[in-house]
């Protein structure tokens, strides 16, 4: 490939420096910018802290949403339309976190993988994170419609369910086509190649328009949706005298705050960051450095999401602790007796019956 330059520098004045100081994210450190790029800083002790932390929301991810997985599947002739919701989530967090190793091994060595997987794992990742947000808002609007308005509609009918979250990974593959279109290998310095957006000339532009897709659809909006969605469900279960509505309502909080939690600091950075490189904030090499370290924590932070979800969805939910105890005891992990003391979960009424409000 070709010298990539942009503004009278090539790719290659932007990366000098460590490997260290490239972001594997969907958003490259250094702001091209007419000046002299900054100087880098040496990160060797972060990045692999980096790759530790990416292996063990690996590990933990896999036991945890297969677990979520195996508790639904087990019991799918009883599955509600939540289940399905889970299922598909427990999926797509999955496969997110199993692309992780792969960002892990080029922080330490560079992208040494090839052009075609640099397209295909960006792409990956990126279906994935839209999936796995979309599938949350559908959740809140799920139980929206289950508790507020106790009608059964085509959202809660378990075999029409399938077809909003087929529509839901198609969404989330429509938005991870550019991902896919731009993402290609870029040499770094003349010893390393990264896997990076070739935007040519008009970088501040694609730059703004890539970043305003996964801000709007993958952050702002599935937020609006399920803030609105919860707040009117609080609000009906504190109305309501309902046996198990407080641990409804931990389960609500639980979803919202630890989105927020995950995703706000990282969504802020990055409309800093933006800012900063569309010169409505003065650059300088302190703030930069400081963003692109500030970028790197935050985006580990969203990452840790992916391994939350099972505990929030499932662990926390009688359910599934009913389910697992359930496969457990199949299986002679556990007691028939420690089953039966656990007994079975009871749900708050809905008005469907393949619907529970507690997840």
């Amino acid at each position: 490939m070709g010298e990539i330059r942009v503004d009278n520098f090539s790719l290659e004045d932007f990366f000098s420096g460590d490997i260290d100081s490239y972001n594997y994210s969907s958003d490259p450190p250094f702001t091209l910018s007419d000046a002299a790029p900054c100087p880098s800083e040496n990160l060797d002790i972060n990045r692999y802290a980096v790759v530790v932390i990416y292996v063990l929301v690996t590990l933990l991810s896999l036991v945890g949403n297969s677990l979520v997985m195996l508790v639904i599947l087990y019991n799918r002739s009883t599955c509600s339309v939540t289940d399905v919701y889970l299922l598909n989530l427990a999926i797509a967090d999955l496969f997110f976190a199993l692309t992780l190793p792969v960002w892990a091994a080029s922080k330490v060595n560079g992208w040494i993988f090839g052009s075609f997987l640099c397209k295909v794992f960006s792409f990956l990742q990126e279906i994935t994170f839209y999936s796995s947000v979309l599938l949350l808002a559908c959740i809140s609007m799920d139980r929206y419609l289950a508790i507020v308005h106790a009608t059964s509609t085509l959202i809660q009918k378990r075999h029409l369910v399938k077809f909003v979250c087929i529509a839901m990974w198609f969404l989330s593959l429509v938005l991870s086509l550019p991902i896919f279109i731009l993402r290609t290998t870029v040499k770094a310095n003349p010893s390393t190649v990264v896997c990076y957006e070739d935007i040519g000339n008009n970088t501040s532009k694609w730059r703004v328009v890539l970043r305003i897709l996964p801000q709007t659809y993958g952050f702002l909006l599935p937020l609006l949706i399920m803030l609105f969605c919860y707040g009117f469900t609080l609000r009906t279960l504190f109305k309501a005298h309902m046996g198990q509505k407080h641990r409804a309502m931990r389960v609500i909080f639980a979803v919202v705050l630890v989105f927020l939690l995950c995703w706000l600091p990282y969504n802020i950075v990055l409309f800093t960051d933006t800012l900063m490189r569309t010169k409505l904030i003065k650059e300088t090499c302190e703030r930069q450095n400081e963003i692109n370290k500030a970028l790197e924590a935050t985006e580990i932070l969203g990452f840790l999401h992916s391994c939350l979800n099972p505990i929030i969805y499932a662990f926390i939910g009688q359910k599934f602790r009913h389910g697992l105890l359930k496969i457990m005891a199949n299986y002679g992990l556990v007691s028939k007796e420690f089953l039966a003391k656990e007994g079975r979960p009871s749900f708050v009424g809905s008005s469907s019956a393949n619907t529970s409000t507690t997840l």
